[in-house]
């Protein structure tokens, strides 16, 4: 099913992304976490593309297990830096044959030790989502980022380039990680005042390791409360960051809740512990997952 069409059915949604493994090993994990997650009936689960297309083969992997093995609705994540029109065509077409009908759309990374494309035919994710959306196959979703692209002058910049990527055919958006509420509300304030208006969705990232999560911010721009880092290096063990982490995740969620979010995009981490323990944190009427598909 398409993405813009059942949250537009339901009026919320739970999501989970998770990254496709290296070994055969990881791959046993994952799908241990995915049936896990299964039973909380997520919308639909997304699953990374490496920079310039270097676990191309392995997302398609998790992508065609997902279809065989679970009732799940998948969204492959696609970039363009690096990789030609031509190339990128074929992917889609794969990808429509196998039943795929979504598509995260995103400009990506270079991989290591590439300082500039050789491929230059889509320079933006805006440009993927014109070629995407040329098809008439698939719901599309990009990216969008609260604190603003780190690649952006400012926030005024960055709102103009959100749009350009809307308007060339995105249904969704899901936004990068962010750990202050008040980041996504003055996100949502420019979006539609700039006449953004589909469905905009949080990615909520649980804290459970403070120097990976520390990293993971500084390549997005992501900003740390100080008084979270600080809760967390005053942890006595590994288990309190993870408690410290969750119940932060938890009452994030409750506050996108009270302020009128319906949607909910979780960074897994291909782990299905954490995110399941926030879910049934939250009261019972404010659970996104409780919802009927």
């Amino acid at each position: 099913m398409k993405i813009n069409e059942l949250i537009a059915q339901q009026g919320n949604s739970t999501s989970f992304e998770f990254f496709p493994p290296k070994t055969a090993e990881g791959f046993e994990k994952l799908f241990t976490a995915i049936s896990k997650l299964e039973a909380l009936n997520p919308a639909f689960v997304s699953v990374t593309y490496g920079a310039g297309g270097s676990t191309a083969r392995n997302t398609r992997q998790v992508i065609e297990r997902i279809l065989k093995d679970t009732p799940l609705v998948p969204m492959p994540h696609l970039t363009c830096i690096n990789q030609s029109e031509a190339e990128l065509k074929n992917i889609l077409l794969d990808y429509h044959q196998m039943g795929v009908e979504n598509v995260l759309a995103l400009r990506g990374d270079l991989p290591e030790g590439i300082e500039s494309p050789v491929k230059t035919e889509l320079r933006h994710a805006a440009d993927l989502v014109r070629l995407i959306a040329s098809s008439g196959v698939f719901s599309i979703g990009v990216a969008v980022y609260p604190e603003g692209h780190p690649e952006s002058g400012n926030l005024e910049e960055d709102i103009i380039y959100t749009k350009e990527k809307i308007e060339a055919g995105a249904d969704f958006a899901i936004t990068q990680m962010f750990f202050d509420n008040r980041y996504f509300y003055e996100f949502m304030d420019r979006a539609g005042r700039t006449g953004i208006h589909v469905p905009i969705i949080p990615g909520i990232m649980p804290v459970t390791d403070l120097k990976r999560i520390r990293r993971f911010a500084r390549t997005c721009g992501a900003t740390l409360p100080g008084y979270l880092v600080e809760h967390l290096e005053n942890a006595t063990s590994q288990a309190d960051v993870r408690k410290i982490g969750i119940d932060f995740a938890t009452r994030q969620c409750e506050d996108l809740w009270k302020n009128g979010v319906r949607y909910f995009h979780f960074y897994t981490l291909n782990w299905s512990e954490a995110v399941s323990e926030i879910l049934h944190n939250l009261e019972p009427d404010k659970k996104p997952v409780l919802h009927l598909v």
